[in-house]
């Protein structure tokens, strides 16, 4: 069995669960989130805890056990705290700013990239080279994140483009000279 699956999930004091059957809803400070369990997997809650129970021993339910674990506790984290990433503009003239809710990029290319953030997720930029991305869905975020990373990934050999904040990019040596 998952030995992630079978850790014990605790609830801080400012968050609301609603268990039905395998659909779980967790309100908090940030929002709401829900999610629908398999039928694979139980669900027990006991005051400020919660625990997953697998009822059988298949691969599938071996599978899904730790997954749904790790889920819940995410969107507990998502509600209560919420979860952030901050990206880097590293380049001459390469910038950003916030328009009508969309991200638009300045980053060499001979037209800006205008991206528009999907629902749940805010973007800010600060000094025009740091964009912070926050949202409740740990996965949507990282996922935001990737993307916009994805339009100027930093290169080798200047580091030139977009990198995470604590990204740490390789470099290469030159063409040497004669």
């Amino acid at each position: 069995m998952s030995r992630i699956g079978k850790k014990i999930i605790l609830l801080p004091k400012n968050i609301n669960v609603n268990i039905k059957k395998s659909h779980i809803s967790i309100t908090g400070p940030k929002g709401k989130a829900e999610y629908t369990l398999s039928k694979l997997i139980t669900l027990k809650q006991k005051e400020n805890t919660i625990q997953l129970e697998a009822t059988n021993n298949s691969k599938e339910t071996q599978a899904l056990y730790g997954l749904s674990r790790t889920i819940i506790n995410n969107m507990i984290i998502g509600v209560s705290k919420g979860f952030n990433k901050q990206l880097d503009i590293q380049g001459v003239g390469y910038r950003s700013q916030i328009q009508d809710n969309k991200l638009i990029l300045n980053v060499g290319y001979s037209h800006q990239i205008i991206i528009e953030p999907p629902q749940g997720i805010s973007i800010s930029v600060e000094n025009n080279t740091k964009i912070h991305i926050s949202g409740l869905d740990k996965e949507i975020v990282g996922q935001t994140a990737a993307k916009i990373r994805a339009v100027r990934p930093p290169e080798p050999y200047k580091g030139k483009g977009i990198r995470y904040n604590n990204e740490n990019v390789r470099r290469k040596v030159g063409k040497a000279g004669k």
